[in-house]
């Protein structure tokens, strides 16, 4: 912005003064020429009037002087007072496009350091992803560990991260084999080979696990929390691995499909809180099987069209407050499905059906007291269920249309005291064993199979 160009004060005043007496003196001589030139008469004596005329003549010009003079300082003043204005203005616009053009530096320093940011990202994913498709244990462990620091790390691309580590488990797998404890047997070098590679892949497979249900159990609200995100595990093969005390809390978990094998896999204390998970289809066919003291409180869990053959299986002290939880069509024949204990308060469970034909499925001591339980169809063709001291106080246990073949059925020391428990339609070979009643009449609630 130029700057303010003024004279100087004295130089101002002075100008201005001389155009004033030029312009009064141009105005005097007019007036003068207009009367025609007039004479002066000069008298020989000055009155009192005429120097009091005089002095008034004086101090006019002198006062019209300082008012000009009064004018030019205000002008000058007015002048300053507005480029003043005039420079704040200009200053407050330049100090404007200062912070502009700081925020765009800003912005395009943020861009560039996201850009950096992904590229890196993306080269740490690509180098995980190729340690993961090594030839070697080691190798693969190590891909194992950095794709799920990237996760921690890389928060908008933790879920594709957590994908691949599932897709690793979801890779053929066949366990090693199960050292026995008779005497040792030859093997050749190639079967031996075999086993060590077995064992090493399996350790690998462990640690994808470990590293999951390590962030399982963070605290939903902590940065390196993956609950609620969806982990796709079907068709995968656990020969092993310890879930417990994690929380599914949100997103999609499934493990439909999946084979349940080696000597045990834990899944207790368990929190099942939101979203939706699948266990449809899976096979547990060896070892145990743990969800005791888990909850189901939320969501939807399901074991539709499980086979539970060979496993043991134990749901005790579980508690059943809210979610709704299938096993539709599941087939039980392995050794022992353990309910002892349960507490069903809520939501819904049902096994509709579901053929249990061999082992024992044991309700004992479980507590029905809100939820509604149905076994709508089932078949018990074998074994032993029992319902032996349950507590029926609420809710409502459906044996609609069931069929009762050679297995025991028991609800010794059941009690009765307000839940509806019904076997509408049921069929019997051998009909389920009650307490004998006082009377011969059955507790309320309770409707027994027709004789």
């Amino acid at each position: 912005m130029p700057a303010l160009r003024l004279w100087s004060i004295r130089r101002s005043i002075a100008l201005v003064i001389a155009a004033a007496v030029l312009v009064v003196g141009a105005m005097v001589a007019g007036a003068f020429w207009y009367a025609g030139w007039p004479g002066v008469r000069r008298d020989s004596t000055v009155t009192a009037g005429t120097l009091f005329d005089l002095l008034k003549l004086v101090f006019s010009v002198v006062a019209g002087v300082g008012g000009v003079a009064a004018l030019v300082v205000a002008y000058r003043r007015q002048r300053v007072a507005e480029h003043a204005n005039k420079l704040a203005e200009f200053a407050h616009e330049l100090a404007h496009a200062a912070d502009l053009r700081a925020e765009a530096a800003e912005s395009r320093a943020k861009i560039e350091t996201d850009r950096n940011g992904i590229r890196l990202f993306n080269e740490r994913f690509a180098k995980a992803s190729e340690q993961l498709g090594s030839d070697k244990a080691a190798v693969r462990l190590a891909g194992v560990y950095a794709m799920a620091g990237l996760a921690d790390d890389w928060r908008d691309g933790r879920q594709t991260c957590i994908d691949v580590l599932c897709a690793y488990l979801r890779m053929p797998y066949t366990p090693p084999p199960t050292a026995s404890d008779g005497a040792p047997t030859l093997i050749d070098e190639k079967a031996a080979t075999e086993a060590r590679t077995a064992r090493e892949e399996r350790e690998v497979r462990h640690t994808v696990i470990r590293l999951i249900v390590r962030h399982l159990r963070v605290a939903e609200e902590e940065a390196t929390s993956w609950r609620d995100l969806d982990f796709d595990f079907t068709g995968a093969v656990f020969d092993g691995g310890d879930f417990s005390n994690v929380t599914f809390s949100g997103g999609t978990v499934s493990f439909a499909g999946v084979t349940f094998g080696g000597e045990r896999v834990s899944f207790a204390r368990v929190a099942f809180s939101g979203g939706a998970v699948s266990f449809d289809g899976a096979t547990f066919s060896s070892g145990a099987v743990l969800f005791n003291s888990a909850t189901f409180s939320g969501g939807d869990v399901s074991f539709a069209g499980a086979t539970f053959s060979g496993a043991a299986l134990s749901f005790a002290r579980a508690t059943f407050s809210g979610a709704l939880v299938h096993f539709d069509g599941a087939k039980f024949s392995g050794e022992e499905m353990d309910f002892l204990r349960a507490k069903f308060s809520d939501g819904a469970v049902s096994f509709d059906g579901a053929t249990f034909s061999r082992g024992l499925v044991s309700f004992a001591h479980a507590m029905f007291s809100g939820a509604e339980v149905f076994f709508d169809g089932a078949k018990f063709s074998g074994g032993v269920v029992l319902f032996n001291s349950a507590t029926f106080s609420g809710g409502g246990v459906s044996f609609t249309a069931a069929t009762f073949g050679s297995g025991k059925v028991s609800f010794a020391r059941a009690a009765f005291s307000g839940g509806a428990v019904s076997f509408d339609e049921a069929s019997f070979d051998i009909s389920p064993g009650f307490d004998h009643w006082l009377d011969g009449r059955p507790p309320d609630g309770l409707r027994p199979p027709e004789t």
